[in-house]
């Protein structure tokens, strides 16, 4: 007889924001848990995304709240209020709607009886937590920074500022002229990166709301990150290939920046996806919130 896959047992549910943005997510681990994480997922990325780090994380008492925030999937739609079709996906969500989204998995997980809340972000999710938690971070113990690196940096790194310049300036035309959810075109910016205008200059003009991690420049200081007061992990790829320097000098940054009560950890060998550390990295989430 063949052996049967392993199963978890989790719950499909709806996420409803204060702004009334319907989201879908999972509930993953036992219904009634004491604790859950909200887990926030990266650029263009969705909930299926870190499966294996949210499965090692559950346990008896824990919980994981996955779900497809505005910016899952590269080009998206969404319902808000009454049925109304609305714009989501990385290359179109407007960046402070995280608070919202943030906010409605908050509640839902509140309601769902989960006691001891934190919220957990990978890549861009990591600007999402921040933000949020720097503008209200209220009902959680702290939270938690997967693979904290700056989209601005990484692209900066692998694309050169010459391009970045010439795009950002057919953004802000854009912009200037009323259409700051138009694509930028693609004789202009790569179609695998596609964003409009507005979603262009946030992540990719070095000043927009999201550059938070603004360890590329010694002179500027961090103000988002700074005003963050809950407890913070941060956990950091040893071989990250979105990074545009060693980690070490990323780990002393954040451990120079973040004004809460921290940590800093370098998971050594792995990747930007914690690939094959989901383990140590769940082991490490456990740790801190024990002690948070």
């Amino acid at each position: 007889m063949a052996k049967r896959p392993p199963m978890r047992e989790c719950f499909h549910v709806e996420i409803v924001t204060p702004k009334k943005v319907a989201l879908n997510g999972l509930w993953i681990g036992p219904r009634l848990a004491k604790r859950a994480v909200i887990w926030v997922h990266g650029l263009g990325s969705s909930m299926f995304s870190k499966i294996a780090i949210a499965d090692a994380i559950v346990d008896k008492q824990t919980a994981v709240l996955v779900f497809n925030n505005r910016g899952h999937d590269k080009v998206a739609s969404g319902s808000s209020g009454k049925n109304k079709r609305v714009r989501h996906g990385a290359a179109h969500e407007r960046f402070t709607d995280c608070i919202d989204d943030i906010e409605g998995a908050i509640r839902f997980a509140r309601k769902a009886g989960a006691k001891k809340l934190f919220v957990a972000g990978h890549s861009t999710g990591s600007q999402k937590a921040t933000y949020w938690a720097a503008k209200s971070g209220r009902g959680v113990r702290g939270i938690v920074l997967l693979a904290p690196m700056s989209d601005y940096a990484a692209e900066l790194k692998d694309t050169g500022k010459r391009k970045i310049s010439r795009a950002l300036k057919s953004a802000r035309s854009l912009i200037r002229t009323g259409r700051p959810h138009e694509l930028i075109p693609e004789n202009i910016w790569k179609w695998s990166l596609m964003a409009d205008a507005q979603r262009f200059e946030s992540l990719y003009s070095g000043s927009g709301p999201e550059e938070i991690f603004t360890y590329w420049d010694p002179k500027r200081r961090p103000k988002i990150l700074q005003e963050v007061r809950k407890p913070t992990l941060v956990l950091l790829a040893e071989r990250d290939e979105y990074a545009d320097r060693p980690a070490k000098p990323i780990a002393a940054w954040f451990s120079n920046h973040v004004r809460a009560p921290h940590r800093v950890i370098i998971v050594p060998k792995v990747k930007h996806s914690f690939k094959g550390a989901e383990k140590k990295v769940a082991s490490a989430i456990h740790r801190f919130m024990k002690e948070s």
